[in-house]
């Protein structure tokens, strides 16, 4: 920034460039001068081969269908929160056009199809966040000013309805990959397999020739004797069009002696399956996915699906989850309302039936979750008395033990099986009552037993049994 213009308050901004091969936005060069060759590779070349749609289309689908969580600490224990009211409409819906699903599968895909995914917030005249929009990466432009703040450029876009301005980074969600080269400029993981990608696309046309031609190699025409060049384009011509192509199969005819001789490899000899599918684990390796999720290999041994999906959730998933968790708890400020965002992994990773009644009776049995928590993990109402988690009454605690342990002889005659019952009085009368009868008094604390089932006495009670007075302590 020169002299006059720091008098004049102008302020000199300079681009974060990428210093990466893959530096255009839609040419990608294998080799330098390839494209005057015609030999470039484009992003539509990229994403037509197969592994390279599959991986992305994965990717963006799987994490799409998470729906955003807000929870909050309590007692150092993370809990559903309400969605503050100021977020409300965000929450609901992020834009005019699109739902969460919808959003969070355009956000993945522009972060693996471009490396960076922009999200602008947009406010109302009061400057309340009314809106998230997904920014076409075409139409932005990361600056730096001279005091290394950050600011982005955007440019006229009809659907997300943005002018050509300048913005500050507090404005931005900037989601990025892979930034190899410049930490503001994020890298897509074709740049890696492009090659590999553009060997698959090759394989696949050769493949569609070769079969189109009735799965038969080329070959030459034989001729005795010298021909010119005028005579031998012609019969070439000729031969090509009346029994090439859509005509293969045809009976041929030559004359004055000329033979056909077939040439090149067989099919069996040209290898194209395994080719193929070394370019689609290339694939799968520049986007960190297992090649059994797309289908390029078979899933070996009697493996679970919940293991699976925890190897492609580990290997795959968390970095790019665990990044838009801490995006959203940042470019949204929830921190300022004590919440936290989760993606909800209970989605994705969905234990079989089996697993799934075995992992909470175990989880029941140890007092870690009540019935009525189970019941809602599998889909269940709540039922009366499941509120608290449960533990079998013999299991005493460490101090307990440690107290009778303390006796002289913890293990003598006298001592009660049970190591924490009171000595009984031969004087305490039963609180037991025997059968419920109207004429009988009752007092606080009785049992008795009605239809089969335990009931506690509440209050003094005499005459009719009523439910105001008893509780059921044993069901039949």
């Amino acid at each position: 920034m020169g002299i006059f213009d720091w008098f004049r308050g102008k302020k000199s901004y300079q681009t974060a460039r990428n210093a990466g091969t893959w530096n255009s936005l839609f040419v990608q060069e294998p080799s330098l001068g390839a494209w005057q060759e015609n030999k470039e590779i484009t992003r539509e070349d990229m994403t037509a081969f197969y592994a390279v749609f599959a991986c992305i289309s994965l990717i963006s689908k799987d994490i799409g269908k998470m729906p955003v969580l807000l929870k909050k600490k309590k007692e150092g224990v993370l809990v559903d929160a309400l969605t503050p009211k100021e977020l409300v409409r965000v929450f609901r819906k992020p834009n005019h056009y699109q739902n969460w699903q919808q959003f969070n599968e355009q956000w993945t895909q522009s972060l693996l199809l471009r490396g960076n995914t922009y999200v602008f917030k947009m406010r109302d005249a009061f400057g309340e966040l009314y809106r998230l929009v997904i920014l076409n990466p075409d139409l932005v432009m990361t600056l730096v000013d001279d005091n290394g703040e950050i600011f982005y450029q955007l440019s006229n876009d009809r659907l997300t309805q943005t002018d050509n301005v300048i913005i500050p980074a507090s404005e931005i969600i900037h989601d990025r990959i892979n930034a190899l080269y410049h930490p503001l400029i994020g890298l897509t993981p074709i740049m890696a397999c492009a090659l590999a990608s553009e060997q698959g696309i090759s394989i696949l046309r050769n493949s569609k020739n070769f079969f189109a031609n009735g799965s038969r190699p080329g070959g030459v025409i034989e001729v005795p004797g010298p021909l010119d060049a005028e005579k031998a384009k012609d019969i070439k011509t000729k031969w090509d069009i009346n029994y090439g192509g859509a005509n293969v199969g045809k009976t041929g005819l030559l004359s004055d002696g000329a033979k056909y001789v077939s040439i090149g490899m067989k099919a069996t000899d040209s290898q194209l399956i395994e080719q193929l599918n070394m370019s689609a684990r290339i694939v799968c390796t520049a986007f960190n996915v297992p090649p059994f999720k797309i289908g390029v290999t078979d899933v070996q041994g009697a493996t679970k699906v919940s293991d699976l999906n925890e190897i492609y959730y580990s290997d795959c998933l968390q970095s790019y989850i665990e990044a838009r968790e801490n995006l959203l708890d940042e470019g949204l400020s929830l921190q300022d309302y004590n919440i936290e965002a989760f993606l909800d992994l209970d989605v994705l990773i969905r234990m079989d039936s089996t697993s799934k009644i075995a992992y909470f009776k175990d989880g029941i049995s140890a007092g870690i979750f009540s019935p009525n928590e189970a019941r809602q993990k599998l889909g269940y109402l709540p039922v009366t008395g499941g509120e608290s988690p449960m533990i079998q009454q013999q299991n005493y605690s460490l101090e307990a033990l440690s107290k009778r342990d303390a006796k002289a002889d913890p293990f003598a005659a006298n001592n009660s099986s049970n190591p924490l019952e009171l000595p009984k009085n031969d004087t305490q009368k039963s609180v037991y009552q025997g059968l419920f009868k109207a004429e009988n008094q009752y007092k606080k604390g009785d049992f008795v037993t009605k239809n089969g089932s335990l009931w506690h006495c509440e209050k003094d009670h005499l005459g009719e049994f009523n439910h105001e007075n008893f509780k059921l302590a044993q069901k039949k």
